[in-house]
C-alpha cells in the first residue's frame, strides 16, 4: 500500500534504486551563485536586498567571509568540535496535533529562536511557539480542501505561501491565521512544491503535478509572462541560490534543472539538466554558498531516493553541478528533506542534516574523509521527512510521516 507522504510522486520507486548520473555540459566561466534560500516580505524588500547584497558581494572562489559576519558566527558556534557542537540534552517537546497524517514539511522563522510551522497532509498548517513556556500551537492555517504538501515563510515571517493536492496556492497572514488570497492553479493540477524569489517577496515560484513551473504574483494572483518552463515530470521540489538569480528544480523522474531568474521581469530561462538517477525523485534540494569556514564553495544537497544524500558543487554562472561527494542514509521511496546547517560556515567542519527512513535524523560532516557521522537522533517511530534548525542551532525540529513532530534541544557547553 502506498504510504501518504509519497502521495504526489506518481511513480513507484524501489528501495535501493540505482546510482547512475549524468553529468551536466562542462563549463568553465566561474560560479557566482550562493546562499540557502531566504524570502523577504513586502515592507522589507528594498532593506534586505541591499543587506544581502553587503554581505554577499561577488567574489572569486576562495576568498575570505566579511569579518564581521565570521567573527558573529563563530562566537554563536562556540570554540568546540563538531560532535560537541551537535550533541543534544533530549527532547525539549513533542507537537502531536496532526498525528496519523504526515507531515512533509516544517521550518522555523527566519532569524527566530522560538516560532515555527508545519504542513499536514491533514490539509492544515500549524504555527507553533516554544516560548514563552509552555510549547504551545499558536495558529491553525485551514482552509485548503486536500493535503497541503509546502509551504515557505516571507523573511519578516509576516506571510505564508502554501500548495496543495487541491490545486491552490494559499497566502496567509501569520498573526491571526487569516488567508489572504487563493490562487488557483491554472492547469487545475495538484500544486507540490513552493518558494519565494529571494529578492522579491511578491514572486512565489510554484511546482505542480502536469510537468510545469511558473512564477506567480501573490499581489495580483496571475502568472509571470516567460516565467513558466516545463519539467520532464512532476516538479517536487525548489531552490533558489540566495541573490535569486539561479533556481534549480528537481522533478520524480529523477533529473534537475537549472533556471536563470530575470530580476526585472520574473522571466525564466532554462539552463542545464542533469540526470542523478533515472526514475528517483527529487525530494529535496537545498542551495548554500560557503561550505567551509571560510572558503566560497557553492553547493546543493540534494535528496534523491537512492539510498545516499547528496553533495554537489555549483560549478559556474548557469547553475552547472559536479557531484561532490555522497552520504548514505536510508531513502528509498519517501518524501524525505535535508538542510545545511546555519553556522556550519564558520566552524571547524561543516555539517548537514537529513531525515531517513529508519525514524532516525543524521549529522555528517562534509569535510571528514571516513566516519561522517557526526550525531543520530533517535526517538520517532516512522520515516523522518524533514528538519529545521532555528537561528542560533539551540534547537532542531524534525517530522515524521506519523505526524509526529519533535524539537531536540542542544546541550549548552
Amino acid at each position: 500500500m502506498r504510504t501518504p507522504e509519497c502521495v504526489w510522486y506518481g511513480c513507484s520507486v524501489a528501495a535501493g534504486a540505482g546510482s547512475g548520473r549524468k553529468d551536466f555540459e562542462e563549463d568553465s566561466r566561474a560560479q557566482g551563485a550562493r546562499g540557502h534560500r531566504r524570502s523577504v516580505s513586502r515592507g522589507s524588500y528594498q532593506l534586505q536586498a541591499q543587506m544581502n547584497r553587503a554581505v554577499y558581494e561577488e567574489r572569486p572562489p576562495g576568498s575570505l567571509v566579511p569579518t564581521s559576519v565570521a567573527e558573529a558566527s563563530r562566537a554563536m558556534a562556540g570554540d568546540t568540535t563538531l560532535s560537541e557542537n551537535y550533541a543534544f540534552a533530549g527532547m525539549h517537546h513533542i507537537f502531536d496535533q496532526h498525528v496519523d497524517s504526515a507531515v512533509p514539511r516544517l521550518q522555523f522563522a527566519n532569524d527566530d529562536k522560538h516560532l515555527l510551522a508545519c504542513c499536514s497532509l491533514d490539509g492544515t498548517l500549524s504555527i507553533m511557539t516554544l516560548s514563552p513556556p509552555p510549547p504551545a500551537v499558536r495558529v491553525t492555517l485551514r482552509g485548503h480542501a486536500g493535503p497541503v504538501t509546502d509551504f515557505a515563510w516571507s523573511l519578516s515571517n509576516d506571510i505564508i505561501v502554501s500548495t496543495s493536492l487541491d490545486g491552490t496556492l494559499r497566502i496567509w497572514n501569520t498573526e491571526d491565521g487569516r488567508c489572504i488570497r487563493e490562487v488557483a492553479d491554472p492547469e487545475t493540477s495538484e500544486l507540490l512544491c513552493c518558494t519565494f524569489q529571494p529578492m522579491n517577496n511578491n514572486l512565489t515560484v510554484v511546482g505542480n503535478s502536469k510537468h510545469l513551473l511558473q512564477v506567480v504574483n501573490i499581489s495580483t494572483g496571475k502568472k509571470v509572462k516567460g516565467g513558466s518552463s516545463k519539467l520532464t515530470g512532476r516538479v517536487l521540489s525548489l531552490s533558489f541560490d540566495a541573490p535569486g538569480r539561479i533556481l534549480w528544480a528537481g522533478d520524480d523522474r529523477g533529473s534537475i534543472f537549472s533556471f536563470l531568474f530575470d530580476m526585472a521581469t520574473g522571466k525564466l530561462t532554462k539552463a542545464k539538466r542533469l540526470v542523478v538517477s533515472e526514475g528517483s525523485p527529487i525530494s529535496s534540494i537545498s542551495a548554500r554558498s560557503w561550505i567551509s569556514r571560510e572558503a566560497r564553495d557553492p553547493s546543493l544537497l540534494i535528496n534523491a531516493c537512492v539510498n545516499k544524500l547528496l553533495l554537489y558543487r555549483v560549478v559556474d554562472n548557469e547553475g552547472t553541478l559536479q557531484l561532490k561527494r555522497s552520504f548514505p542514509i536510508q531513502h528509498g521511496s519517501q518524501h524525505l528533506h535535508s538542510i545545511f546547517c546555519p553556522l556550519m560556515s564558520f566552524r571547524q567542519g561543516a555539517c548537514i542534516v537529513t531525515g531517513s527512513e529508519d525514524a532516525c535524523v543524521y549529522f555528517f560532516d562534509v569535510e571528514r574523509n571516513t566516519k561522517a557521522i557526526v550525531n543520530k537522533l533517535q526517538g520517532h517511530s516512522g520515516p523522518v521527512l524533514d528538519v529545521s534548525f532555528n537561528c542560533d542551532e539551540s534547537l532542531l525540529a524534525s517530522s515524521d510521516a506519523t505526524g509526529m513532530v519533535i524539537i531536540w534541544r542542544r546541550e549548552q557547553k
